[in-house]
Formats: C-alpha cells, sequence, structure tokens
C-alpha cells in the first residue's frame, strides 16, 4: 500500500502545480492524469477562451519529460507532425524529427487541420511509432497525445472521424467557468498569466505509475459489469452506433488507475460509474430521430446505468 500511497500523493502534486495556472477544473485535471498512468490520449472539446490550451500546457510543465506543441491548421501537411527527410544536393539524406517525438504532445484545435494530417497521429497515438518512407522510428515512453477541439462545426473546422475519436482513451468537456470561478481568475490573472508550474515527477516515475496500476485488483464481477454496460448500450433501440471493444478496455484502464490515485489496490462499481461517461460517450453514435426527440448521449448513458445491476464486492 506504500506505493499506492505514492501515487495518490503525486496526483495531489500534479494538481497542486496545475492549480497555479487554472482555476476550476478538476474533472480535467483528474482526466489527464488517469490518462497518462493508464497510458492513452485525451481529447479535451469546449468553445474558445475556456482554458483548453493553458490546463494541457500546464499539466506537461508539471509532469516534466520533453514537451511539444502542434498548433493545427488547415494548410498543415503530415510530415510537419511525424518529420521528414532533408535531402542535400550531393544526394544524401537526413531524418528531421517532427514535434511528435516528445513524451507529451499537445495537438491543439486538432479538428482545424485536413482528415490527411489528422490520420498521421493514428499510428503514433496505437502503436508509439511513426513509419516514414517505409522506416519506422519508435516513440518515447510515456507518451500522450493531448488534443484540443473546437466546438464541432465551427467556421474552419473539420470533423475528426470516428476511427480518430476511438483512440482518444477519455473525452472531456471544457465549459466557462462559473461566476464565482471567474471572479477569482480575473482577481488572480497576473498569478496566472505567469504562473511557477514546477516539474513534480519524471518520465520514469511515471513508468513505475503505469506498472503498478496494473497490479491493482479487477474482480471477475467487475470485469461483468463493464461488458454488461458496454453490450447494453450497443443494444438500446436509441443507438445508431455502439461502442467499440476499446470502450470495455479504457473502462477497465482507467478504473485500475482511478481505484490507485484513491489508495485502494482494487476496483469498486463506483469506479466505473464514474468513469463511464469519460471513456464511452465520444465513441457511439445516437440515432437522428432520436436526437429529434431531444434524446442525448447522456440520456442514454444514465438509463443504461440505471438497467445494468450492479454487482455487490464481496467482503
Amino acid at each position: 500500500m506504500a506505493d499506492i500511497k505514492k501515487a495518490s500523493d503525486l496526483y495531489e502534486k500534479i494538481k497542486g502545480e496545475v492549480s497555479k495556472a487554472i482555476i476550476g477544473k478538476g474533472e480535467i485535471e483528474e482526466a489527464l492524469v488517469l490518462a497518462l498512468i493508464a497510458g492513452g490520449h485525451v481529447l479535451i472539446e469546449g468553445l474558445p477562451g475556456t482554458a483548453k490550451t493553458k490546463l494541457a500546457k500546464s499539466f506537461a510543465e508539471a509532469i516534466g519529460g520533453k514537451f511539444k506543441r502542434i498548433q493545427f491548421t488547415p494548410d498543415m501537411l503530415p510530415g510537419d507532425i511525424t518529420g521528414f527527410y532533408a535531402y542535400s544536393t550531393s544526394g544524401d539524406s537526413r531524418f528531421v524529427e517532427g514535434p511528435i517525438f516528445a513524451n507529451i504532445v499537445l495537438a491543439d484545435e486538432l479538428n482545424r487541420t485536413t482528415p490527411r494530417t489528422q490520420s498521421a497521429l493514428l499510428e503514433a497515438m496505437q502503436e508509439y511509432q511513426v513509419t516514414i518512407e517505409r522506416t519506422t522510428y519508435s516513440l518515447e515512453k510515456p507518451f500522450m497525445v493531448i488534443a484540443t477541439q473546437v466546438q464541432s462545426g465551427a467556421e474552419g473546422t473539420y470533423p475528426l472521424t470516428d476511427v480518430q475519436i476511438d483512440r482518444f482513451l477519455l473525452r472531456v468537456l471544457s465549459q466557462y467557468s462559473s461566476k464565482e470561478e471567474e471572479k477569482r481568475i480575473i482577481t488572480n490573472i497576473d498569478q496566472i498569466d505567469e504562473p511557477d508550474i514546477n516539474a513534480v515527477t519524471t518520465p520514469d516515475e511515471i513508468k513505475e505509475s503505469q506498472a503498478l496500476a496494473k497490479q491493482v485488483h479487477v474482480s471477475p464481477d467487475i470485469v461483468e459489469y463493464i461488458t454488461s454496460i458496454v453490450d447494453r448500450l450497443r443494444s438500446d433501440p436509441d443507438v445508431l452506433t455502439g461502442p467499440s471493444i476499446r470502450s470495455s478496455i479504457a473502462l477497465y484502464k482507467c478504473s485500475r488507475v482511478l481505484a490507485m490515485l484513491d489508495g485502494r489496490d482494487f476496483v469498486i462499481p463506483d469506479d466505473i460509474r464514474h468513469l463511464v461517461p469519460l471513456t464511452v460517450e465520444h465513441r457511439m453514435r445516437i440515432k437522428p430521430e432520436a436526437e429529434m426527440d431531444d434524446i442525448t448521449p447522456k440520456i442514454i448513458l444514465e438509463r443504461s446505468l440505471e438497467q445494468v445491476p450492479v454487482p455487490k464486492l464481496k467482503v
């Protein structure tokens, strides 16, 4: 339990550093730590001015390692992300690494670039490698993509494909701050503009936490609960395309990390219920006629959680 406590303390340290620059985004901070230790990626959606970029950058500074930011634009090419070969007049060539070669990559406003360029992230996110001119290069570990996305349908945007969205372990929404939070932001804006954020961990410590999370116990009843929820969503009459198996995998992996950050070495049903909106909602599509009846993914998720029996823990 001492190692579990160490991981939990690390989470609090990271939150403490990020809070120097961010006020009122606790759910997103939690999601970033969950994804980092679970070995996945995070998609942050929201309107402009809701601190998406600042939050991702502050998080990267707090965990140390190599950080790169990519500002996506419509004229970008895949090579601007992965890298390219530079050729000299003598015929010699050398490989120039792209910004994907880092521990934390901030893909800012990902849906402002074309699907061709968006797809340059797929191999990196899934296989932790990139292939350029038939040569494969491994990426550093830990490796994590934090992508931000402006409101879907806004001018100059290209919707992410279902394949791209499915690669994100978690999806979170960055909403406008409450009135009280906004007052705190205004009052502390000088400190927020120039926060003194310190790295409180290292890539090696992150890898240790990733290995530790794999030792957290997930009972067969919890596995049954996970698959029952996902199966129920796939058969829901208002669902057009159900969540993929990556939803079940995400629930399994993230529940172990959530338990560990809470100081436990075992997963409980509340861990699963807490994570369902973050891991599943972005992986499902509802029928157009259901949308016309004001049925939302949130309503469907809540309905499914009510219908699937909650397992009782054996003491």
